[in-house]
């Protein structure tokens, strides 16, 4: 199934929403006013684009519509889609490799978010390129995360270095960068424990885990990975800036956009927070994630 399809068959709850919103408000023919505005405004924001981001387009709508730029209301939803895919640079989405050695690629969230599944998506991913992946079982934590990920590792094909639960996260990182330096991994897949931003305990042995691997490895990690559920929408968001408070956040995996009808948040999050999304998860099973494309994704955004 190629990219635009799965991505409007994943964004298949936001879609409708935007889709019906945008027939009630917009009609072929009528002449934009404020009111046209006002009423897209209250769509957007239905959609979880936010305020802040809704504040911008509809700002750059109305000062399109008072220069001539659009004139009637069947012409906004273009205007829309041009604005909402420049606001994404064509670099910042691209995984860091490392000059040589393992890539490490540390990963973080919440308990909840769809981080250990994102883990497993984002294995089977790399190793569709060709990448020699193994996992760190490092959220030594929670009840059954190790095998949770040992489970997804067998399913991905891909090869786990573990240590038995209430183990110091530490001592796995340890032992799993010495497997990848020795096995000639391509890349090192970090799962750290879920954990909130006032829990200080889970943090500092997050920053512990990066100070292992910094030590273990040259210039690791390479990226740090935040996974942020989409279904709770604004909330995302807040959880992103939380995190970045404590650890320097590279990239956000986006998961389950197949079961939010908030989708609109991924606008929100490139325009509020100075981090880029670098892949979306659109399912269940570990084929069900893609690098984030803003064009394509705009597109099935809006597709009817």
């Amino acid at each position: 199934m190629a990219l635009f399809d799965r991505l409007k068959k994943g964004l298949t709850k936001t879609r409708e929403r935007i889709s019906s919103s945008f027939r009630s408000v917009l009609q072929i023919g009528r002449k934009i006013d404020e009111e046209t505005i006002r009423r897209l405004e209250d769509t957007m924001l239905t959609a979880d684009f936010g305020p802040v981001t809704t504040n911008q387009l509809i700002d750059l709508l109305r000062t399109g519509w008072r220069k001539g730029d659009i004139t009637e209301e069947q012409e906004i939803q273009g205007y829309l889609k041009q604005h909402i895919v420049a606001m994404w640079p064509e670099s910042d989405r691209q995984l860091h490799f490392a000059a040589s050695g393992p890539t490490v690629i540390v990963v973080t969230g919440i308990n909840g978010s769809g981080k250990t599944t994102s883990i497993a998506k984002l294995a089977w991913y790399l190793t569709q390129q060709g990448k020699k992946v193994i996992l760190a079982a490092c959220d030594t934590f929670r009840a059954a995360a190790v095998e949770q990920l040992t489970i997804w590792s067998e399913r991905t094909g891909v090869q786990i270095v573990k240590h038995d639960q209430g183990a110091d996260p530490g001592a796995v990182a340890y032992d799993a960068c010495d497997a990848a330096i020795a096995r000639n991994a391509d890349i090192l897949l970090v799962d750290t424990a879920g954990r909130l931003h006032t829990q200080e305990h889970l943090m500092r042995e997050l920053g512990k885990i990066q100070k292992v691997v910094q030590r273990k490895i040259e210039n690791a990690p390479h990226e740090v990975l935040l996974v942020l559920d989409a279904t709770i929408g604004q909330n995302a968001i807040n959880q992103a800036k939380q995190f970045s408070e404590h650890v320097s956040v590279s990239g956000i995996i986006l998961a389950k956009l197949d079961g939010s009808a908030k989708g609109g948040v991924v606008v929100g999050i490139r325009e509020q927070l100075d981090v880029p999304v670098k892949f979306v998860g659109i399912g269940e099973t570990p084929q069900d994630i893609e690098p984030f494309d803003p064009a394509t994704f705009v597109e099935a955004l809006f597709a009817e």
